[in-house]
């Protein structure tokens, strides 16, 4: 009798039920595709974020030294502390070497250079532009052209291999060089074959194959500045206190520090992996980054709340609309010796039903929601994790059950005198 009851309640009001599983679907769908999204962003916005520059910087330790005596500064010249070039595939060793999504040396040097307009002294800066490298088993693409991916070049990127160069566009506009030209440093023939447009440091300088930079300052090998771009996670309470001194933590807090990708931890690691270094997080580049993921975060939450509650208005609508149209059928229930438990017990039925069908088809929508808007917004698939269809089918039944409480409390209270007479 129960059953037959639920089944003419769905036969019999098929509008109003459906009108409350349309509602349940759409809320259900904004949020599988809101949660489904913000549990698989931190790397897709991590990747989407390293197009604004590395978040970490290799340099020698001597660098870090900072000693005075009776007012002098003891600290070594900058030009006598350099990092080895042959040290570099070190950093695809770390314990968060697949976080490593590129790296690129740079050395500068000055030198004076023939240019259209005459001879002049310039900065001329080293780099990897698209170097390949074996570490173990695996092969590894990197330089600039990663790192710093907001670089525009008009013409041509040199190869490393060659003595082709890239021009600042300010240097290039105050001296006369052009794509094709010629210049000639310290006794070698180099071309030109980009004009460079980037920052306001880079677009005075002369960017040149790191092998070119190491032969003109008479270092093989040498580089003075590593920058590492990685992808990480935000910054919490432990990664400042693993950042402050990761040796004062206890051994589990540190090898919970440690193997996590931290900006402050991979820093940490590569500090270890390349000899007589010192790695620090780029603190701007690596905060906003987790400010912007969170802030993300904090919309799509606000988002699935606000899906979750016009859907829960939505069913508190339908169900007492329902309810007020079976009052009579609420009271001859009574009236037969039903109690409030089993009136109780016949509405949330029927609303787990209405849950269990509209949270099944809003998953659905919402998995193709999340999958649409991975491909619109970040080029990639949004992973969706089966144990998250339990997880929306209970929200489902908790809207569907917040919204309807109400009502069904109201039915509870039903006279059946009143409401079989007509008066209610």
């Amino acid at each position: 009798m129960f059953l037959r009851l639920v089944y003419q309640s769905f036969h019999r009001q098929r509008r109003r039920k459906l009108l409350a599983g349309i509602a349940i679907t759409l809320g259900v769908a904004v949020a599988t595709a809101m949660i489904a999204v913000a549990t698989d962003i931190g790397d897709k916005i991590n990747r989407e974020l390293r197009t604004f520059g590395a978040n970490i910087v290799v340099y020698p330790d001597t660098d870090t030294l900072d000693v005075e005596i009776g007012g002098v500064n003891l600290k070594p010249p900058a030009d006598g502390a350099y990092l080895n070039e042959a040290d570099l595939p070190a950093i695809k060793g770390t314990f968060w070497r697949h976080n490593i999504v590129a790296f690129a040396p740079f050395l500068p040097v000055t030198a004076d250079a023939s240019l259209a307009k005459g001879k002049q002294q310039v900065e001329l800066v080293g780099t990897w532009f698209a170097h390949s490298f074996r570490y173990g088993p695996d092969n590894f693409n990197t330089g600039v052209r990663a790192t710093n991916p907001w670089w525009k070049v008009e013409g041509a990127w040199p190869a490393d291999d060659t003595s082709d160069v890239l021009v600042g566009e300010a240097l290039a506009a105050r001296t006369g060089a052009r794509i094709g030209d010629t210049i000639r440093v310290a006794g070698r023939e180099l071309k030109v074959i980009g004009i460079l447009s980037a920052g306001p440091a880079e677009n005075q300088q002369i960017i040149v194959p790191l092998h070119l930079a190491q032969e003109i300052a008479g270092r093989p090998g040498a580089v003075r500045r590593v920058l590492v771009s990685a992808l990480t996670k935000p910054e919490d309470a432990l990664a400042r206190r693993g950042a402050a001194n990761p040796k004062a933590l206890s051994p589990e807090l540190y090898d919970r520090w440690y193997c996590s990708p931290y900006a402050n931890a991979i820093a940490y690691q590569l500090t270890e992996a390349i000899p007589h270094s010192r790695a620090e997080q780029i603190r701007q580049v690596a905060q906003n980054e987790g400010v912007v993921l969170a802030r993300i975060k904090g919309l799509m939450l606000l988002v699935t709340l606000a899906a979750l509650l016009a859907s829960a208005l939505a069913v508190s609508a339908a169900m007492a609309t329902a309810i007020f149209e079976r009052r009579h059928e609420v009271g001859l229930m009574k009236a037969l010796g039903a109690g409030n438990l089993s009136v109780a017990a016949l509405f949330f039925t029927e609303a787990g039903l209405l849950a269990l069908i509209g949270g099944t088809a809003g998953f659905l929508i919402g998995v193709a929601m999340a999958e649409q808007m991975g491909k619109w917004i970040f080029s990639a698939r949004i992973a969706v994790e089966p144990v998250l269809f339990p997880v929306v089918l209970a929200v489902a039944v908790l809207v569907t059950f917040a919204g309807s409480a109400a009502s069904i409390r109201r039915a509870m209270h039903f006279s059946p005198a009143i409401v079989l007479r007509g008066d209610a």
